[in-house]
């Protein structure tokens, strides 16, 4: 049986004025290298998606989803806002350092990036898209199909540069993150009533996933032959979907009051269950190709940091250290923002997106492994 989503004009109205994704802190990013120079198998990071591995392609864009500002940006190094949705690094950062091709993962549209810093890896995601053609569309920001076109484009820069042969080589070795999802539900099925007079929730989630095949499809065909494909987060404990699309009121000022609502959770699982079907079936087909498809499991490393707390550190979990914590993000938390003292006690920064704490231990639980089996071959 289908569920029944509400929505709430006032408050969607609010939502669609800035939503947007999709135990260590200050954490020394060079002390995560584990392989370094021993690191023969992977060559670059090529990463596509939302707000969770946007390291700042949104402030070279004409939309309000940016994040280029204090206090977004506190836990990076010198404490500069970048773009990232978040106090310090994404767990792709993670991933670059951890593998010692970088510290972190720089932006595709930043003009100022060296041939060097361009053939170790970039982030051609963007805040507020998602696989969901109109989802970027209500934001103005860059589409997954425009991404891909960024990529091509990547390709043949690289190709001018240092020639086909090493470019090609460059890229099959490259691993490729790919994470989005959250806002086709959040800020477009959930929010907005056009999707829903057209799809069932079921027939949504497998609308998505075709789009996302073809994204992978499209990565293959460019030389693609390591994947890593993220499912969704537990979307009915993030912040503002509680603060959103809870029956009560009281949600808003009674801090007690607030809990994860499993309506909504249960859609990402649902969704990572077929997500994690079709990149079997995607495996089976090319694996004999020499290619590797990976799911990263967000879910479950979320769910565990907030039902188990305390064992992590964190004292809040259901708001965002900046503002209320309630519904700021983006220009919403902003300089004039209160902003919490320790944002490691928190699993949330603003109402959408984690902590850097709380992306490093997503890194840490699930991703790292799956990296030591890359590197390993």
């Amino acid at each position: 049986m289908e569920a029944s989503f509400k929505h709430k004009l006032p408050l969607t109205l609010a939502l669609l004025s800035f939503l947007h994704f999709s135990g260590i802190i200050s954490i020394n990013a060079q002390g995560l290298s584990k392989h370094g120079t021993l690191n023969k198998n992977i060559s670059a990071l090529l990463v596509f998606g939302d707000s969770t591995v946007d390291s700042g392609n949104n402030n070279f864009v004409s939309t309000i989803f940016k994040s280029n500002f204090p206090p977004y940006g506190r836990e990076f190094p010198n404490q500069i806002p970048t773009g990232r949705f978040t106090d310090g690094r994404l767990f792709t950062d993670f991933i670059a350092s951890y593998v010692g091709i970088k510290e972190d993962v720089p932006p595709y549209l930043d003009p100022t990036l060296s041939m060097r810093e361009l053939m170790t890896g970039v982030s051609f995601a963007s805040a507020g898209t998602g696989y969901d053609p109109l989802t970027p569309m209500l934001t103005n920001v860059i589409p997954i199909s425009k991404q891909l076109e960024y990529f091509r484009d990547y390709n043949k820069r690289l190709e001018s540069a240092t020639g086909k042969q090493r470019t090609k080589n460059l890229i099959n070795n490259a691993l490729f993150v790919v994470s989005a999802g959250s806002n086709d539900f959040v800020v477009n099925y959930f929010a907005l009533p056009t999707r829903r007079k057209s799809y069932t929730v079921s027939s949504y989630q497998q609308f998505l996933l075709q789009h996302c095949k073809e994204l992978i499809q499209g990565l293959w065909d460019e030389g693609a032959r390591k994947i890593l494909v993220a499912g969704l987060p537990t979307l009915g404990c993030l912040p503002a979907v509680i603060t959103l699309f809870s029956n009560s009121s009281t949600v808003i000022h009674d801090h007690l009051q607030r809990r994860c609502l499993e309506q909504y959770s249960s859609v990402a699982r649902d969704y990572n269950r077929l997500l994690q079907n079709d990149l079997n079936f995607m495996q089976l087909s090319i694996a004999s190709q020499g290619a590797r498809i990976f799911y990263l499991d967000i879910y479950e490393p979320l769910i565990h940091m907030i039902e188990e707390h305390e064992s992590f550190g964190f004292d809040e979990t259901n708001v965002g250290c900046c503002g209320t914590g309630y519904l700021e993000a983006s220009f919403l938390c902003n300089p004039k923002s209160y902003v919490c003292s320790d944002a490691s006690k928190y699993v949330f920064w603003d109402s959408l997106h984690p902590t850097e704490k709380a992306y490093y231990n997503v890194f840490n639980g699930t991703i790292r492994p799956i990296i030591d089996l890359i590197i390993n071959n």
